[in-house]
């Protein structure tokens, strides 16, 4: 993380003493990631490919994590480590490198640390994962219903290993009472905590993996009755809500949760405040991606702090689409979050280059009353990865 990253708090007006210390609890398996870059073209059976470039993370929920942490949020997270150099690893660099409260996690003694192997190339990433069921603490509550789907899409972070039992986080007995949670829904599973967080306060906001049982029932969600928003990508929209259009889809999931978001890919995202009847859409920012990893969980994050923020929904959607587009420009899932030093220097940027379009440089000018009037000239130098790294 920069050590010069501006020091943004963007709740400090919003603070009372009486608030909750933590603004974002989640939980969810912590994985080892090591990510290959600059390769050329997927790998071929029977052959061997050479990467330009490659780097390790703490990956799977610490991307997410790591992403609200750097956007000025006061994040906790309950995760199960494991008890080896990589568990040593990923416990360091996200409470000593990125101030994320660890309170609530636990080493597991003779676990080893699940690992993910991505390869990024054409704007695409393909994985390989290993990880074994860790043990919940004494004590804690399980989920309910069935286990979590064998599988993710590309947009969310890294992905349960498929034919396996997916590595499990610490469920707490009792979440910290905050401002915002964030869970994984997957269908017929009912995690105790989330109606807990909610009741306590929370707003909770929700993604969705891919539904390996091809039912694609909303009513299959049951923790999604506790969301005040809902966050699935345009395919899982469709076919969660029967509709051939994202945007009908963003409306008929409004009458299910208070805040409906639809990403779109390419094409931006489109949300429907289901109390208010408003709607926004918002395009994607073109960029170059060295790697898609973990961009949906930046997108999450930036849209919980515009939320959390109380900023105008279309706000929401052009700061959670910037933070994500930035962070494919980097390699690596948590390590690629950007901080405010990259929003500002990005900004600064955007605004010298004489091809900009007036109306979408408005569309972001709200950030003129977040970011410091200098900033350092793009582009920043990141974190140092765990492995060599060359373009």
């Amino acid at each position: 993380m920069s050590t010069d990253t501006p020091g943004i708090d963007p709740l400090q007006a919003l603070r009372a003493p009486r608030d909750p210390a933590c603004d974002v609890f989640l939980t969810g398996p912590v994985f080892l990631d090591i990510i290959f870059t600059g390769l050329d073209s997927a790998p071929v059976r029977g052959t061997e490919s050479w990467a330009r470039g490659m780097g390790s993370s703490p990956g799977g929920v610490a991307n997410m994590a790591t992403a609200l942490a750097r956007l000025g949020l006061r994040t906790s997270l309950a995760a199960a480590f494991g008890d080896d150099h990589y568990g040593e690893y990923c416990w360091d660099a996200l409470e000593q490198g990125e101030g994320i409260d660890l309170s609530m996690s636990h080493t597991v003694p003779g676990w080893h640390s699940p690992v993910t192997v991505s390869m990024a190339y054409e704007g695409e990433r393909t994985m390989v994962s290993h990880g074994h069921e860790a043990p919940a603490p004494a004590g804690a509550p399980v989920s309910t219903g069935t286990a979590a789907p064998t599988g993710a899409p590309a947009s969310t972070g890294t992905a349960a290993p498929t034919g396996a039992a997916a590595p499990v986080p610490a469920f707490p007995r009792c979440p910290p009472r905050a401002r915002a949670a964030i869970a994984s829904l997957a269908p017929g599973r009912s995690e105790p905590w989330v109606a807990t967080a909610a009741r306590n306060g929370a707003m909770v906001f929700a993604d969705v993996g891919w539904d390996e049982t091809g039912r694609w029932d909303l009513d299959a969600l049951p923790d999604l009755a506790h969301c005040e928003a809902f966050l699935p990508n345009a395919e899982e929209a469709m076919r969660y809500t029967r509709t051939d259009c994202p945007r009908a889809a963003a409306h008929a999931l409004a009458e299910r949760v208070p805040l409906a978001v639809v990403t779109l890919g390419a094409e931006g995202a489109y949300a429907v405040d289901g109390r208010t009847g408003v709607a926004a859409a918002v395009p994607a920012i073109e960029v170059e991606a060295l790697d898609p990893t973990g961009a949906g969980d930046v997108f999450v994050a930036g849209f919980v702090t515009g939320t959390l923020a109380d900023w105008p929904l279309a706000d929401r959607l052009a700061f959670a689409g910037l933070t994500a587009a930035l962070s494919v420009q980097e390699f690596g899932g948590s390590l690629s979050a950007p901080g405010w030093a990259e929003i500002a220097a990005w900004w600064q940027l955007i605004r010298t280059c004489a091809s900009q379009d007036p109306a979408a440089l408005e569309r972001y000018a709200f950030l003129d009353d977040l970011l410091p009037t200098t900033a350092r000239a793009w582009p920043l130098r990141r974190a140092v990865p765990t492995i060599g790294f060359r373009q």
